[in-house]
This record gives C-alpha cells, sequence and structure tokens, in this order.
C-alpha cells in the first residue's frame, strides 16, 4: 500500500491536496511543517514525500536532506509558491524527484505522482545492483571472465601479452573498447606500477603530433620556449598507447619505425639520443594491411607493429555482454558526475541489449551519461532514454542509424548545457583535456544557446 506524506505550513492547501489525492492513492497523510514530517518519516517510511520549500522551522531542502540521508529510496517532491530558479537546481542537485510551483492543477499534480510511485515500483523489478567501487574495482569486476566465446579469447590474449613488452596491434570499430583492452594489458602485467601514456594520432596536425611524441629542445622551433619531454619519453618503462595509428604520415611512419629498430630517438632539435623502454600499442579502426596493400601504410612498419594482434568484434555481435558492460560504465558514470544510479529494470535493460549500438561501447557509454544525468532518483528509468528507437525491428534498418559523430556531438552538447557551459567541468565529465573540447566545439559548430 503506497504512503504519501504532505508536509505545508500552508493547511488550505495541504487539505485540498490530501482530499484529492485520497480518490487516487489509499494512504495519503498531513504534517504542518518540516519537524513533525521528518518524525512521521522516520516512524511511517512513506513512499513518495511532498514537502513545500518555504516553511516556519526547517526549509523544504533541509527536508529533502535529512530524508535522503535517512532513506534515499523516499521519492521527494518539492513544491513552491515562489519563483526559486537556484533552489531547483539546488534540490535535483540533493536528489528531488521533481519540483513545481504550487498551485491547484491538480491533474497535474496527479501525473507527478502517478510518475513518482510508478518509478518507486521500479525498485522491485532490478536486476542490477551495483557496488560502490572505485575505478580499479571496476577494471577488475570488468575484466573477471568474459561471456562472449570471442570475448573469452581476447582475455586470454590479454593474459599472455601482459607479461611481455612486445608490441601489440589492436583492431575493431570506433568505440568498440580498443583503448580499454590496452589498460587492461598495462594494469593486469609487468607494467601496473609504470607510466600509461595514451595520445589520438588523429586529433593533431603532423607537427604538433611530431612534438607530443618526441618531445623537444628549447629553440626547435619558433613557439619552444623551453625543454619538453615527449610521450614517449614519459611513458618510460610502462606503456605508450598510439590511437588510429593508420592516421601517421608517412614522415611519422618512418620516424617511428627508427624507433621500433633503434630503441632509441631524439627531442626536436636535440641531439641526444635518449632509450625507448616502452611497450608499443597501437590501434586502429581500419585494416591496417589493406592500406599497406594500397601504400597508404608501410609494410615494414605493419610487421613491427603487429608482433601480437587483437581484433575487438563489434558490439552488435556480442550483445550478450551488454548487461556486464552497463554495470561497468555506471560504476564509472557515478563516479564521475557524482551520482548514485544504481538499478536497472529488466525492461530498460532488454532495450539496451535490442539496440544495435553502431558506435558500439562508446554510444552506449554516452547514453548512459545521457540517462544517468536525467534521472531523478536511482533507477534508470526507461523514460531517460527517448534518444535511443526502442523498436528493434527499426533500429536494424541503416536508414535510422545515427553516424558515431552525431552521437558525440550530441553528448558534448548535452555535457555542455548541463554544466552550463563551463569548459572545465565538462572536459573533466568528458574525460578529454579543454583543448579537445575547444576543438570538438569548433569541429561539430556547437554553440551556446542564449536564454530567452
Amino acid at each position: 500500500m503506497e504512503k504519501i506524506l504532505i508536509i505545508d505550513d500552508d493547511k488550505a492547501f495541504a487539505q485540498t491536496l490530501k482530499i484529492f489525492l485520497s480518490e487516487l492513492f489509499p494512504h495519503v497523510d498531513y504534517a504542518a511543517n518540516g519537524t513533525e514530517g521528518m518524525n512521521y518519516v522516520k516512524k511511517e517510511n512513506p513512499d513518495v514525500v511532498i514537502t513545500d520549500l518555504r516553511m516556519p522551522d526547517i526549509s523544504g531542502l533541509e527536508v529533502l536532506k535529512q530524508i535522503k540521508a535517512y532513506d534515499e529510496s523516499i521519492a521527494v517532491i518539492i513544491i513552491t509558491a515562489f519563483d526559486e530558479t537556484d533552489s531547483i537546481i539546488k534540490a535535483m542537485q540533493l536528489g528531488a524527484f521533481d519540483f513545481f510551483e504550487k498551485s491547484l492543477d491538480l491533474k497535474r499534480i496527479k501525473l507527478i505522482v502517478k510518475k513518482t510511485l510508478e518509478s518507486k515500483k521500479k525498485n522491485d523489478q532490478m536486476i542490477i545492483p551495483l557496488p560502490n567501487e572505485n575505478e580499479k574495482l571496476i577494471m577488475k569486476n570488468f575484466m573477471i571472465g568474459g561471456i562472449t566465446e570471442q570475448m573469452q579469447e581476447i582475455f586470454k590474449k590479454i593474459g599472455k601479452v601482459s607479461g611481455t613488452r612486445v608490441n601489440v596491434l589492436i583492431q575493431g570499430e570506433s568505440g568498440t573498447g580498443k583503448e580499454l583492452i590496452t589498460r587492461m594489458i598495462h594494469f593486469s602485467g609487468i607494467t601496473k606500477n609504470e607510466p600509461f601514456i595514451a595520445i589520438n594520432c588523429s586529433a593533431l596536425p603532423e607537427t604538433l603530433l611530431e612534438s607530443e611524441l618526441f618531445g623537444h629542445v628549447q629553440g626547435a622551433f619558433t613557439d619552444a620556449t623551453r625543454n619538453k619531454k615527449g610521450k614517449f619519453e614519459l611513458a618510460g618503462k610502462g606503456t605508450i598507447f598510439l590511437d588510429e595509428i593508420s592516421e601517421f604520415s608517412p614522415k611519422l611512419q618512418a620516424k617511428l619505425l627508427r624507433v621500433i629498430q633503434e630503441k632509441e630517438f631524439e627531442r626536436l632539435g636535440g641531439e641526444e639520443s635518449i632509450p625507448m623502454q616502452a611497450r608499443i600499442v597501437a590501434a586502429t579502426n581500419r585494416n591496417l594491411m589493406e592500406l599497406v596493400k594500397k601504400n597508404l601504410f608501410r609494410e615494414d612498419l605493419y610487421y613491427r607493429l603487429n608482433i601480437f594482434s587483437i581484433n575487438v568484434p563489434p558490439l552488435r555481435e556480442r550483445k550478450e555482454e551488454i548487461p556486464k558492460l552497463v554495470v561497468h560504465l555506471l560504476g564509472k558514470i557515478n563516479l564521475e558526475v557524482h551520482k548514485k544510479v544504481n538499478t536497472v529494470p529488466y525492461e530498460v535493460m532488454e532495450m539496451l541489449k535490442e539496440h544495435e549500438w553502431r558506435g558500439n561501447i562508446r554510444e552506449l557509454e554516452n547514453t548512459l551519461m545521457n540517462a544517468v544525468l536525467l534521472a531523478k532518483d536511482n533507477v534508470l528509468g526507461k523514460e531517460y532514454f527517448n534518444f535511443i528507437e526502442h523498436n528493434p525491428s527499426q533500429t536494424k534498418s541503416q536508414g535510422d542509424i545515427v553516424p558515431l559523430a552525431e552521437v558525440e556531438r550530441r553528448h558534448i552538447e548535452f555535457i555542455l548545457n548541463h554544466v552550463r557551459w563551463n569548459k572545465s567541468q565538462a572536459s573533466k565529465i568528458l574525460g578529454i583535456t579543454k583543448a579537445t573540447l575547444y576543438n570538438k566545439i569548433a569541429q561539430y559548430n556547437i554553440t551556446e544557446s542564449k536564454p530567452s
């Protein structure tokens, strides 16, 4: 039996609301102030609390804080007779389910309460209680066993190569988790206590990429005002991850080949040879052998990189893993955005398993990030996934596929709007540098919408 509590010092409004809701729900009670309401909460454990924002003893926000500290599963709706923009933001940050202006629009109130109770009922259908894990535990959890035979073979390969320093080539579509596999190789083997350095070879022009990889000495070019170590030097005896290696220019391919052969390099403008001790893991979403045949990639470099190869299948060919990926990604996202969305209804998981995920794990992560930011409680409800097609027969149509670039654009725009265009905060949530964020904003022509 659902219990609803109304907390409001406006007795007339509260009594009217109680009478109306009692026609729809069997158990509705009323408290005249925040203190009385909290005493009721601790005694009766209601499912939903509707509380006024401004009250003489303790505010609605304080009631919300105390309720969430007592029992996070209780849904709280804040109402107010005033224009409270700052309070709306604060209430949602504290975990309010909804916030609306006080009125006698009883039809609207009825819909909000029904929606709140439906969300509460989802707690009885949960299949995933996510643990409170730190980043290392999340990684460990994800590494234990693969579900599909394909991924089990990849995990076996990770186990074999992580105890060596041989170069590894990882090939697979964009978003399949090539960097995650590289991190598994690094952190599960002999390099786990050494630096892990990643660089996206397609994100930088040739001259800047060369400087990033090899470093430079003061005066090597106009802006070189001091000596700078490159990624190969910073990697030490650890791992350097070269993502999108297929984008290397012929000049950089030749320089990389020499580094691999000679096990040393020089900073730009420098003469001192620096030992190269790191393991190279190269990744690409293109078929490097096909590029070799077209004379777009050096054959000798291909064989130097491809000492040990891992081919990652797209997510649509291993949908059995989606539940485990959802657990892993939600744990990561909760850490990033400081939320506790830790339960997933069966219907939502089935919807996620039906989707084609042409953008692979990256698209899944972006979709989950959007949903977590929209979530009003700890339940990942279906209503937070309006941006993906729910009909499995349609998702398989090429015409309905959203390009990966568009998925990325929407995700970046969503995060920017969510943090009110605080680019430092946005880049932290997105896991990219501010410089990369500025490049993406320019690339996708994302503009800040001004309030009307």
